[in-house]
């Protein structure tokens, strides 16, 4: 393929990439899951290799886990995307453009609690966009790309529940906002 080739090829995603994020479409939702889920490996790592105490050495079997998963998941979903034939963000410019969790060097320097309550944060925050990622998959009629997502949300769910249990609260305690309405009082 010549060079010019190339370039217009590139140009054309770029364009269409930025169609696709000004009316969501399932291809460009789920495109910020995958950077999420790039961002969220280092997240991952920079918390194992940071948590220290006793609870540290307990959780880091548990963050060896979550990393495993969501390299898996990673490409699990990109996978999903070409299958969809939809380009996954694939640069660490594009990472940093899709990604809605945010980074802070400053964490390696907090207390393994206020480390792993983060984690549960950013795995809620990444629900928010498989949540709306499945919903537009099925308003297109992707089933396949919806299937991936809910498993994705499934797993997502159960690392938020063991990370709230190390915590000693319920799956989604401080997570999502409590309706007071629901009271008769």
């Amino acid at each position: 393929m010549t060079t010019e080739a190339v370039e217009a090829k590139y140009q054309a995603e770029v364009k269409q990439a930025d169609v696709d994020h000004h009316t969501p479409t399932a291809g460009a939702m789920t495109g910020h899951i995958v950077a999420n889920l790039r961002i969220l490996d280092v997240k991952l790592h920079q918390a194992k290799w940071f948590l220290k105490g006793f609870e540290g050495a307990a959780v880091k079997p548990l963050y060896d886990e979550l990393i495993e998963q969501a390299r898996q998941d990673y490409d699990t979903v990109a996978d999903a995307l070409l299958d969809e034939n939809e380009l996954p963000p694939s640069t660490t410019e594009e990472y940093t453009n899709y990604k809605m969790l945010s980074e802070d060097g400053r964490n390696k320097y907090l207390s393994a609690s206020e480390i792993v309550d983060i984690t549960a944060h950013d795995y809620n925050t990444e629900n928010l966009f498989i949540t709306r990622a499945i919903k537009l998959a099925e308003k297109e009629d992707r089933p396949a790309l919806a299937a991936t997502l809910t498993t994705l949300l499934g797993q997502n769910n159960h690392a938020i529940q063991q990370l709230q249990a190390v915590l000693g609260k319920s799956a989604w305690e401080g997570l999502v906002e409590e309706d007071d309405d629901d009271d008769d009082d």
